[in-house]
């Protein structure tokens, strides 16, 4: 059971129908968090500002790499509505989230993002060696501060008892550990 209420297009006021309608234009649909942060406009765009950060990274580690770090985190925080979201966007892409096929690059994401959301305080010294052997002190503030809007994302998702988009339902992991 959800703690929030989702807006709903009908009864959004001037400032949520403009960012509704935004998100339909861009994404086709909107989502349940995204409804449930219309409650405040202004806590709305600042979690917009994660596909600003989104954008940022995929200039230097790709779009998949992406995909597989926010995976990483959200997995970590044990967040299901992001974690399912990442799911449906890696099998989609024909990848399986459970056993991807990794590159040196995508497997030093992946275990930054789940050391990120598991012990931040005791990330390897060897990640962080292979940070900065592979990207600019600039990148890896990108990595890191990204990496915050995500655990950011599923924290709200998590305390604000999000309900699973319907669309995402197909993707729930369904291995005994969930």
């Amino acid at each position: 059971m959800p703690y929030l209420s989702m807006i709903a297009q009908e009864n959004a006021d001037a400032a949520q129908r403009t960012r509704f309608e935004d998100q339909i234009a861009a994404h086709g649909r909107i989502t349940n968090m995204k409804r449930t942060l219309l409650h405040s406009p202004k806590a709305f765009d600042v979690y917009m500002e994660w596909y600003s950060l989104a954008a940022l990274l995929e200039e230097f580690i790709g779009q998949r790499a992406v995909s597989l770090y926010s995976y990483a985190i959200s997995a970590g925080n044990r967040c299901l509505v992001c974690s399912t979201f990442f799911r449906k966007i890696l099998i989609d892409s024909g990848d399986d989230p459970d056993a991807p096929q990794l590159n040196e690059e995508e497997s030093l994401l992946m275990d930054l993002g789940f050391s990120i959301s598991e012990d931040p305080h005791h990330i390897d010294p060897a990640v962080y060696e292979a940070l900065k052997q592979r990207y600019s002190e600039e990148q890896i503030v990108a990595l890191f501060s990204f990496a915050g809007i995500m655990a950011a994302t599923n924290l709200f998702n998590t305390v604000a008892q999000v309900p699973l988009d319907e669309v995402l339902y197909q993707y729930r992991r369904t291995r005994p550990s969930d």
